[in-house]
């Protein structure tokens, strides 16, 4: 072995009793050098002051707690994995019926969708009407909560007062619901308080 110190790797063979072909050269040099061997002299000591410490076990709940707090990574594909696997049934016959299911299932959507595909037309034709009776009820909708709101004195002086009109009837509209709903919101506080 060449003339240097041993390593802390090599020191800790020789600490915990090691044998083997690597250690009769470490021995040797411990033999010779006073520095390595006043080093495994003090880790000796070490060992056996920390041997000699009372052992204790951890709270029954110290690894629970521990692991709360760890947040876990788990990759998406094994997310849907495990949510898979929860919702297919654990019997021969549930399986059999569930893959009935989902096949008779998607043959349905695949022939709507070649149905709905071939007849696009009428598709759109749908859609368009379906879309205008959507945007008519909403109107109605709007207009009758303008009415009610503004009444109906308001809603023919609304026209003649423009663009700003528009506007300053609009933020006092807005001004009222915010109002309402603070105030809903004060009396719920209240409420609250004297229950305790």
């Amino acid at each position: 072995m060449e003339h240097r110190h041993l390593l802390p790797d090599e020191i800790d063979l020789l600490v915990d009793g090691e044998e083997g072909f690597g250690v009769a050269p470490l021995v040797a040099h411990v033999g010779q050098c006073r520095a390595c061997r006043a080093e495994l002299e003090a880790q000796q000591r070490l060992v056996s002051q920390l041997e000699q410490l009372p052992h204790h076990a951890p709270a029954p709940l110290f690894a629970y707690g521990v692991m709360s707090k760890v947040r876990v990574f788990e990759p998406w594909h094994v997310a849907a994995l495990n949510t898979v696997q929860r919702l297919v049934p654990q019997s021969r016959p549930a399986r059999a019926a569930a893959a009935v299911m989902a096949t008779s299932m998607s043959v349905l959507l695949t022939l709507g969708t070649i149905w709905m595909a071939t007849r696009i037309n009428g598709v759109v034709v749908l859609a368009a009407v379906a879309l205008e009776r959507a945007r008519s009820a909403g109107l109605q909708v709007v207009s009758g909560f303008v009415e009610t709101t503004l009444g109906q004195s308001g809603i023919s002086t609304l026209p003649g007062s423009g663009p700003a009109g528009v506007t300053v009837a609009a933020s006092l509209l807005l001004v009222a619901i915010l109002g309402a709903a603070f105030g809903i919101r004060q009396l719920a506080a209240v409420s609250r308080r004297r229950r305790m």
